[in-house]
């Protein structure tokens, strides 16, 4: 009998699951914390809050396994992206909150590197768009901002990390300052080309290279838990940013293999294996996974609202109560109406990467209603998934890409969301049985690098779908509706 421990931390929740010696989740327990929007467009955490809803998951789940709590035998941590801490080095005590991928205090930072002519720069180093949603402008901000901090950064006083590397400092009790490559790429500080935190981009932005954390492969040894944590140390030996870990989850482990997580967001990773692919379509080049020292890169197109367009029918137009009702909804819906909503709440992502359009419906009628809006809401998922893998197919065309979608997420339940994915792309659409596959990713990582879970070709071979759905929609259809959705973001774009 032996148990890993998948320490899941999200941007609203944290989750732990113990997986068994077949990968089948035994426990699983998820916590809520509080968020904090301190000014418009600012979004922050409680480091303490990660940290604590990790401890209280971790003993949660481990109680629920009893007597065998003692035969877990590795850690993997997989997290949200992207979010800033800086912690005394001495006393792990954060010197500020959190600030979360979402918050876009550092727009004028990245304005004022772009006029000064280093948005090509920061983009052939680090594979990102110069914007504030990555790590480094965020570091920036807390050390110009808070009192002492630069000062204490210079002496060595002060350490920064993704919230993976604060996970481990604490749970090592201070003895590994360490992340992985996935979230080192994710900061818009590392070099993807030379596997290396690049000094140039440090300098431009003022920030002391002796805050940076070790960067490792994502099987790793991350150091072993103080021993006061769970009563036993346990070595921690995989860690991956959430959505690597589910490309990892999904084996998306071939060049031309697609996987899209539907949570609140949207995030579609095309693995491109060994080369870096330079998007002209504003995707984002990043880092799959990274073994034995050797990267795997990948393509990264982002949706900033995808299951989020589902909660605004239920708490803002308070038509649903329910989530899965849309699906009933939407089957009621009129045939002949073409109703277009463009969810731009915040702004659309790629491939059009801007932050300052916002939503709006197109083709309403008197007839319009609740099922028409649930159905266009649904759909504008499929749309804006389809924009990604064009991008995609016009950036990639070495060996061409996948025809078939792996999707996972709270959203890919929705037999009816998916297969108008299906329908609306023209290319099957799998669902795989274990849909928790974020942690499933670094469960396997960890597991495998100590042995106990198979290798990576074994893992690959032994991914099962639950169901896969094929595309039904004739070409005419298909072609018009994707059209009328072109026509509605050009409309909403240049509003």
């Amino acid at each position: 009998m032996t148990f890993i421990l998948a320490i899941d931390q999200g941007t609203t929740s944290t989750r732990s699951m113990i997986f068994d010696i077949n990968m089948n989740v035994v426990a699983t327990d998820q916590t809520e914390f509080k968020q904090y929007f301190p000014k418009s467009g600012w979004v922050e955490h409680d480091p303490n809050d990660l940290w604590e809803t990790t401890l209280k998951t971790c003993h949660k789940v481990m109680n629920d396994l009893g007597k065998d709590m003692h035969k877990i035998k590795a850690i993997g941590i997989t997290n949200q992206r992207e979010t800033v801490i800086v912690w005394d080095k001495k006393t792990g005590e954060p010197i500020y909150n959190a600030i979360v991928w979402q918050d876009r205090r550092t727009a004028d930072i990245c304005e004022k590197m772009r006029l000064a002519g280093n948005e090509q720069l920061i983009t052939d180093r680090t594979g990102l768009l110069l914007d504030p949603y990555f790590s480094s402008t965020k570091l920036k901000w807390i050390l110009d901002n808070i009192k002492g901090a630069r000062v204490r950064a210079e002496k060595g006083e002060l350490l920064f990390g993704t919230v993976d590397c604060f996970l481990i400092w604490k749970l090592t009790n201070g003895k590994v300052h360490a992340t992985d490559a996935t979230n080192a790429a994710r900061t818009m500080l590392y070099d993807i080309r030379k596997g290396h935190w690049s000094k140039t981009i440090c300098d431009l932005l003022d920030i002391p290279m002796k805050m940076l954390p070790e960067v490792k492969d994502c099987a790793a040894d991350f150091g072993d838990t103080h021993s006061n944590l769970f009563n036993k140390t346990i070595p921690i030996c995989g860690v991956a940013g959430d959505q690597q870990a589910a490309t990892i989850g999904q084996a998306c482990f071939k060049p031309g293999m697609m996987k899209s997580t539907y949570g609140t967001g949207c995030f579609a990773l095309l693995n491109t294996g060994d080369t870096p692919v330079v998007s002209k379509n504003k995707l984002l080049t990043t880092i799959a996974y990274q073994f034995n020292g050797k990267p795997t890169y990948a393509l990264e197109g982002s949706i900033f609202v995808a299951g989020a367009v589902v909660q605004w029918l239920r708490d803002g137009l308070k038509i649903i109560s329910h989530a899965s009702e849309t699906q009933e909804l939407s089957q009621q819906a009129d045939e002949e109406q073409n109703v277009i909503m463009v969810p731009a709440f915040v702004g659309l992502g790629a491939p059009y990467w801007n932050a300052e359009c916002r939503g709006a419906v197109y083709g309403l009628t008197r007839n319009s209603g609740a099922p028409e809006i649930a159905k266009a809401a649904l759909e504008s998922v499929g749309f804006q998934t389809r924009d990604l893998l064009e991008a995609m197919s016009a950036d990639w065309r070495m060996t061409g890409v996948s025809p078939t979608l792996r999707v996972d997420g709270g959203m890919s339940t929705s037999d009816w969301t998916m297969q108008f994915l299906s329908d609306i792309i023209n290319a099957p659409v799998d669902r795989p049985e274990i849909i928790e596959t974020t942690a499933l990713g670094v469960a396997w990582l960890a597991g495998m690098h100590i042995g106990v879970y198979p290798n990576l070709e074994d893992f690959s071979s032994k991914w099962t779908k639950e169901r896969e759905f094929k595309p039904s929609m004739d070409e005419e259809c298909r072609n018009t509706k994707y059209l009328a959705w072109k026509r509605a973001v050009k409309s909403t774009l240049e509003a």
